[in-house]
């Protein structure tokens, strides 16, 4: 009987022994896996960049038309965007619609230039594409991103009134004065040719600033492109200001002159 109940004591102890070295063979499995990314966590949630309305193909993506939202794991289709700032300023290959997950393969970054030497910019019907000189400060500073919205500031010699002649139609001398306004507004940048963009993990980078822009390409209409084309052609000193994402309203301002600066701050004049 004691040789029974000894037996009976080996017996359960290897089975113990069994099951516990396949309760550790699997557990030691699913790490590794979970480790490579083979398997995911069920209910986990990760945060996917999706648009908020319906989007043309070709349409540049901004901070409106997209947001994030979180998905469970095994939900997320594979290439999906997780960080808005990927996608910003990056051009649509494929229209969208209202929730759907933006995947990085049916986008293309306007800056990058096709074997051809063109970019891809978005350009509608009723629209001309324009390269203007990248020679005012904002441009010069890498801030720019294509997307973005600006207004062109101009600065030109304008005849003074002394100069367009009395009633009597007597010559009097020629004098300019410096008149400076919003020549065009609610522009969209549609590339930036020559720019560069360090890259976030470039070690060699780090620290040091992005290549400027050789140019603005801009859609305008082409009425405006000619506004723009007579300014630019007259001299006109130009420099462009970034509006606030979303802002496309039209602003009311007054051009400014020598005179505007004498009554806005009281300066004595003899």
């Amino acid at each position: 009987m004691a040789r029974l109940r000894g037996f009976l004591w080996l017996l359960a102890g290897l089975i113990v022994a069994f099951l516990a070295a396949i309760v550790a063979y699997l557990t030691l499995s699913r790490a590794s896996e979970m480790a490579s990314g083979q398997v995911t966590i069920e209910g986990a949630n990760r945060p996917v960049v999706v648009v908020t309305q319906r989007v043309q193909v070709r349409t540049v993506l901004s901070a409106d038309l997209v947001t994030t939202l979180d998905l469970p794991v095994e939900a997320i289709p594979d290439d999906a965007a997780t960080e808005i700032a990927d996608v910003i300023g990056k051009l649509t290959m494929v229209e969208l619609y209202p929730g759907e997950v933006v995947l990085a393969p049916r986008l293309i970054d306007p800056n990058v230039v096709s074997g051809d030497g063109r970019v891809a910019v978005a350009l509608a019907e009723d629209q001309v594409l324009m390269a203007v000189p990248a020679t005012d400060l904002l441009s010069s500073v890498a801030v720019l991103k294509p997307g973005d919205q600006v207004d062109i500031l101009v600065s030109m010699p304008f005849p003074n009134a002394e100069s367009l002649g009395s009633a009597s139609g007597e010559s009097v001398e020629e004098k300019t004065e410096l008149v400076t306004y919003i020549l065009l507004q609610n522009i969209t940048v549609a590339a930036l040719p020559g720019a560069e963009t360090a890259q976030a993990g470039d070690a060699k980078a780090a620290g040091k600033p992005t290549t400027p822009p050789q140019a603005l390409l801009v859609t305008l209409s082409p009425q405006n492109a000619l506004i723009l084309k007579y300014a630019l052609d007259a001299g006109a000193i130009q420099d462009v200001v970034l509006r606030a994402p979303g802002a496309d309203q039209e602003w009311s301002t007054e051009p400014i002159d020598v005179d505007y600066i004498i009554d806005a701050y009281q300066i004595p004049v003899q």
